[in-house]
């Protein structure tokens, strides 16, 4: 049975090659649709990439709109986010077992950005931030997941003790107050913080 139908598939594509040789006209038509399939393809698949790019850049999120997401369409808003200001590789990585990295990305100075995002539903009403959560980030950002800049972001709040061990571990903090302006499209996060590293390669933008 498979060789009968190897044989009538194989005997309906040799006729079909005849007919054609026999109307070159015909052949050629059916090339050009073909190729100009193609090329529209091409051009729909181009644009959509520059509609995207447009999109990114022009992403806004009011503080409503994130306290209104779940924390793991949080993550993915901080990854668009970075993508927003220049980071084409950003992507979000939060799940079990991700060693206590959300969201991944290298921004247009060749620094590696490793981000933890704590979202709460009330905002500032909600349980702030404190140190547990930061040991977790400055055991694994830098020695595992090679991070030049160690972030952790939310919503919310963090606990004085939390700012205190930020600071002496060079981990960087965002609150809802500096997650607000960077959401509405204020500046880049690397523009917002304070002691960032320098960049890693010379760029245009450098």
């Amino acid at each position: 049975m498979g060789l009968f139908a190897v044989a009538v598939v194989w005997s309906v594509v040799e006729g079909a090659l005849r007919w054609l040789a026999a109307h070159p006209a015909v052949g050629a038509l059916l090339l050009a649709a073909a190729g100009g399939g193609l090329a529209f393809w091409g051009v729909r698949r181009r644009e959509l990439a520059r509609w995207e790019r447009v999109r990114q850049r022009g992403l806004r999120y009011a503080m409503p709109q994130i306290d209104a997401l779940h924390h793991r369409q949080f993550e993915h808003a901080v990854r668009d986010l970075m993508r927003r200001d220049g980071c084409p590789d950003a992507v979000q990585v939060g799940g079990a077992g991700d060693n206590g990295a959300d969201v991944k990305a290298t921004d247009p100075f060749g620094r590696r950005w490793v981000v933890q995002c704590k979202h709460r539903k009330a905002g500032l009403a909600g349980a702030a931030v404190g140190t547990p959560d930061l040991h977790v980030l400055n055991g694994t950002g830098r020695p595992v997941h090679h991070g030049d800049v160690v972030v952790l972001v939310t919503n919310g709040r963090f606990t004085a003790n939390a700012v205190d061990f930020a600071r002496d571990q060079r981990l960087h903090l965002v609150d809802r107050h500096l997650l607000a302006r960077w959401a509405a499209g204020s500046a880049p996060l690397w523009e917002l913080l304070r002691a960032v590293p320098p960049p890693r390669r010379p760029t245009s933008l450098s």
